[in-house]
């Protein structure tokens, strides 16, 4: 606390003993104003250390309980990401199982049919099998077989959609007609087989791109 010039004149009037008792005095109640000031600004300072220690403790705690249950959700999207896939797997497998059935139903009926609407003689029976391309790669074909027509040998090939889309008939057109069209010489006769179409001009588009007839399940 520092010492005013009035107070120093003051205590040059008193007599020299009390005066250094005086000023004694004075020392000590500055020493001990200092300390006061220290332990309080210490104590504040220990009270803010616990605050931002007890902070950085739910900090922790925290970020360890959003690390469990980052933890969590992963794992959770991997068993998501498993059955999903399993789903599709099952789905597939359906969708061949179904796609094989309208398969054989179509090649039970389809000489008949053939037969009575366009006038085509199956000549033993139609099936289900690899054709070899120009190149040797083996291609898959749905329906496939020798016919009769007018005395003319044709060939027969066809393939089932449970859902026949324009998407799938350039398909067809692209990956089996065009590329086994150098493999047999006798004319093609283009067909498909499907439960039902995705829009209402599916057919007029298939007529247009060369198929020769679009056949529907409940038809067999």
């Amino acid at each position: 606390m520092p010492i005013s010039i009035a107070l120093i004149r003051k205590l040059e009037e008193v007599e020299p003993r009390l005066r250094g008792v005086l000023f004694a005095i004075l020392e000590e109640i500055e020493r001990q104003r200092e300390e006061t000031v220290t332990k309080k600004e210490f104590n504040e300072l220990k009270e803010i250390v616990k605050e931002l220690a007890e902070a950085q403790k739910r900090t922790e705690q925290r970020v360890e309980e959003l690390a469990q249950a980052q933890k969590r959700t992963e794992e959770e999207l991997q068993k998501l990401i498993k059955e999903h896939a399993k789903t599709r797997e099952q789905v597939g497998g359906l969708s061949i199982t179904v796609g094989y059935i309208l398969e054989n139903e179509a090649m039970k009926a389809l000489p008949t049919l053939l037969q009575k609407e366009f006038g085509l003689k199956v000549k033993d029976r139609l099936v289900r099998r690899f054709v070899q391309d120009k190149k040797g790669r083996p291609i898959e074909v749905n329906i496939i077989g020798k016919a009769i027509k007018n005395g003319k040998k044709v060939i027969i090939i066809g393939e089932a959609k449970t859902q026949l889309s324009k998407n799938k008939i350039l398909e067809f057109l692209r990956k089996k007609i065009k590329p086994l069209q150098d493999v047999f010489k006798e004319e093609f006769f283009p067909i498909l087989v499907t439960h039902m179409i995705t829009q209402p001009d599916v057919e007029e588009y298939a007529h247009k791109h060369g198929i020769k007839r679009i056949y529907y399940s409940y038809e067999f």
